[in-house]
């Protein structure tokens, strides 16, 4: 099969890798439909993030079919149209039940195998889903594939950020970044009605969305967004990048007494603002994976209802045999690119 795989720093491979096989009676292999490059996967790319063996099939976001069934698995059967949050989870460990299913105990990131173990990802033809019962969710009706997508990451992260933030309909609330996730804490902010929200980027194509979605864009390369929060009292910021000029930045504007919900991966080792800086200014800070499978059902309702406006923040929709220009340009930001799906099967438009 056709797969899209990891070989060190900015270098990717398409390779025929093998077939994905049923390893536990609990597995499924889905055909992949679409697959997403997400944000996350340039901190591997750049080598920001470090550890993935070479020769793992990348990718943590996609939709597909039920191509075949373990012993065990009870919920799907072959053909049925499914979707994945971007780790597997059990449903049944403690932190599974605490709603952490990003943090379950036997759960793995697709896209992710360090010294051997692990999980090969989805930009790939097929891919082995384990923990199926508990991990996959059934398409939903009237949700497009590319909707579809977004929920079972970006938009759930996006509404991750927004919760974790705890803005209400009159807060203000600040988006430290209008990538993929940062937008879709501007969609969910403005879904929930909350009276005033910044996007703040330096990106013309992220900024001009996230004005259409119900944001007030700050470019970063013409206004200075502290000086602009001392006139507007920032309640709360959702840090949507995950490097420590965003952190800062979200510090600096948020409010006393105010929180941050820092849903960007971050790969440095040390905060960007101090321990006294935080005691200082009451800060609630917020960070970490978001648990997905416990957002879904939450996240699909909004999935349909801004399914024309997610379809819309697709930039470029490319065959898998493409994906490693779809990195370059993700990852330049070249040819307005805000989001990038790869079709493993030319037929599958979305």
């Amino acid at each position: 099969m056709l797969a899209l795989t990891f070989q060190g720093v900015e270098t990717l491979r398409l390779v025929d890798a093998a077939e994905p096989r049923i390893e536990d009676p609990g597995d499924v292999i889905v055909r992949v439909r679409l697959a997403g490059v997400c944000g996350s996967d340039l901190h591997v790319y750049h080598g920001r993030e470090r550890g993935l063996d070479p020769g793992t099939i990348l990718g943590h976001e996609f939709v597909g079919e039920v191509a075949a069934v373990g012993p065990e698995v009870r919920r799907w059967k072959r053909g049925d149209a499914v979707l994945s949050p971007f780790t597997t989870s059990c449903g049944d460990c403690g932190p599974c039940r605490a709603g952490l299913t990003s943090r379950c105990e036997r759960g793995r990131l697709f896209g992710w195998r360090e010294n051997g173990v692990g999980l090969h990802g989805g930009q790939a033809e097929l891919v082995r889903v384990p923990l199926a019962d508990s991990t996959l969710v059934r398409m939903p009706r009237g949700v497009s594939s590319e909707a579809a997508l977004f929920a079972g990451d970006v938009l759930a992260t996006g509404y991750f950020g927004v919760d974790a933030a705890g803005v209400r309909r009159e807060s203000t609330l600040a988006v430290v970044g209008c990538g993929p996730v940062g937008l879709m804490a501007v969609l969910t902010a403005a879904d929930l009605g909350v009276a005033a929200i910044w996007a703040i980027d330096r990106v013309p194509e992220r900024l001009a969305i996230a004005a259409r979605l119900g944001a007030t864009p700050i470019d970063l390369d013409r206004d200075d967004p502290v000086a602009l929060a001392r006139g507007t009292p920032i309640d709360a910021v959702v840090e949507a990048v995950g490097s420590p000029a965003a952190a800062r930045l979200a510090f600096d504007l948020v409010r006393p007494g105010g929180t941050v919900a820092a849903v960007g991966v971050h790969t440095e080792p040390h905060f960007a603002f101090s321990p006294g800086e935080a005691y200082d200014k009451n800060l609630t800070y917020r960070a970490g994976r978001c648990p997905v499978r416990h957002y879904l059902e939450r996240v699909l309702p909004l999935a349909r209802r801004y399914d024309r406006e997610l379809q819309a923040l697709v930039s470029h929709r490319l065959p898998l045999a493409d994906g490693i220009r779809g990195y370059e340009l993700f990852a330049g930001r070249r040819e307005g690119c805000t989001k990038v799906v790869l079709r493993p099967r030319p037929e599958d438009a979305g």
